[in-house]
């Protein structure tokens, strides 16, 4: 099948990627000339582990290949993934500027009919907008096309995205129309070929699902948080009590990490734009609200802690900072928490020296290189004259390091592990000062 595929984003790439992997011939269109021409140096735009190859081996088999000709775009797919940004405003209102050219183009440059597959990240209502969207396009032009948007919300993982996309727990097609149902159950075939775990459903229903999704995963982080505050203050170990909890099979183990709370393009902008539609429902969603609330006070908690453990005063102190993504195996700085991490101490005039295996680049471009910070290539350099370490992301290189090394470099072997990395008990043993989540 010919696919294209609007944006080469985190979804946009893996998901024509994978597509190609399976046969499909996909096309790849992205507004940024800089972008599609690193893609054909095989330069990708985003770290996710095994894509590269994944797309060297298909551009190599001639499968996937990259445009900025939107009417070749156009003309190329009988499917058309709508894999673009859909940027969360101030007020929780989700930006479709990005969706709506999208669909305008397709309905200006197309000649037959199309199917449009929204993969990004909508309000409830936008795949019957964006059908009015085109329709419009289409009646201006005189034209008797018809296109069908499909809602096919995506629920991949940043760092294991491409095993979600290519085994995934179920595929969701909100659709009111049999032919493109039809052809979605082609393209998504050999992807649930052992088990069929493709679900059918009206558009605003598929909508809606994804933001569900995403805001109870929020909710199931935010409640773990709150609770290690009240652990903590209790004299209990919330990592006793999670697997607890965890191990009753109606709550189940997953999203339940205590940490410095979460980040990422997704749940952060979702929630609140979940909370933002049931609020121009005239309904207040105060579960949801809260676990936004939680999470915002969760990003300033090693910060404060750090505050009251020096006196109120960080004025010439120096720290160190392991973590900048906001998870590991990805180089993604979107709402991480190490963002409130590191702007909170340069505030209170430290001074911060930060090491990320992967995110520096994208930190520097976030953040930039303001007075007191500053980047590391690995993680014991950071550490040298260091007032403390905070770790902020739990890489795998973070979890058995050389702890000797550790309190050699430290000026006093002084840890907030924002992610409960080590064991308390034993780093008090190793002569730390240990400082976590939750934990007495």
């Amino acid at each position: 099948m010919n696919v294209t595929t609007f944006g080469t984003g985190y979804v946009g790439l893996v998901s024509s990627a994978c597509l190609a992997d399976m046969g499909n011939r996909v096309l790849c269109f992205d507004v940024d000339a800089t972008r599609i021409r690193h893609l054909h140096a095989g330069r990708m735009p985003i770290h996710e582990p095994g894509l590269a190859e994944l797309v060297e081996r298909n551009v190599r088999a001639r499968r996937l290949a990259f445009t900025t000709s939107a009417e070749e775009a156009v003309g190329f797919g009988r499917v058309q993934l709508v894999a673009v940004g859909t940027p969360g405003l101030d007020d929780g209102a989700v930006d479709l500027r990005q969706v709506r050219s999208v669909v305008t183009t397709v309905a200006e440059q197309m000649r037959e009919d199309k199917l449009l597959v929204m993969k990004s990240t909508v309000p409830v209502g936008t795949a019957r907008q964006a059908t009015a969207w085109a329709h419009e396009v289409l009646a201006q032009r005189g034209v008797t096309c018809n296109v069908i948007v499909v809602s096919n919300p995506e629920f991949l993982k940043e760092g294991a995205a491409i095993e979600d996309f290519q085994h995934p727990d179920r595929v969701i097609v909100g659709c009111d129309d049999a032919r493109g149902l039809d052809t979605l159950r082609e393209l998504y075939a050999p992807f649930v070929r052992s088990q069929d775990r493709l679900m059918c459903m009206d558009t605003r229903s598929a909508e809606l699902a994804k933001y569900a999704s995403n805001a109870m995963l929020a909710t199931r982080i935010s409640f773990m948080n709150e609770l290690a505050s009240i652990a903590g203050c209790l004299g209990a170990d919330i990592e006793r009590v999670r697997e607890g909890i965890g191990s009753d099979p109606r709550i189940g183990a997953r999203f339940l990490h205590p940490g410095c709370g979460y980040g990422g393009s997704c749940l952060p902008k979702d929630v609140r734009a979940l909370v933002h539609m049931a609020r121009h429902c005239a309904l207040p969603a105060p579960l949801l609200q809260a676990v936004d609330d939680v999470n915002e006070t969760q990003k300033a908690l090693l910060a404060e802690r750090l505050l009251g453990r020096f006196g109120g005063d960080l004025s010439g102190r120096h720290f160190a900072l392991w973590g900048l993504a906001f998870k590991p195996d990805t180089d993604d700085m979107r709402c991480a928490p190490s963002l409130s991490i590191v702007k909170s101490l340069l505030r209170a005039g430290a001074s911060v020296a930060a090491y990320d295996p992967v995110a520096a680049v994208e930190a520097r471009r976030v953040l930039g290189t303001p007075a007191g910070l500053s980047y590391g290539s690995g993680a014991l350099e950071v550490l040298e004259g260091a007032d403390a370490l905070l770790i902020a992301t739990e890489w795998k290189e973070f979890r058995s390091p050389d702890f000797d090394a550790m309190a050699r470099r430290l000026r006093e072997p002084l840890v907030f592990d924002g992610r409960n990395l080590y064991e308390p008990a034993a780093m008090r043993a190793r002569g730390f000062e240990y400082h976590s989540i939750g934990r007495a």
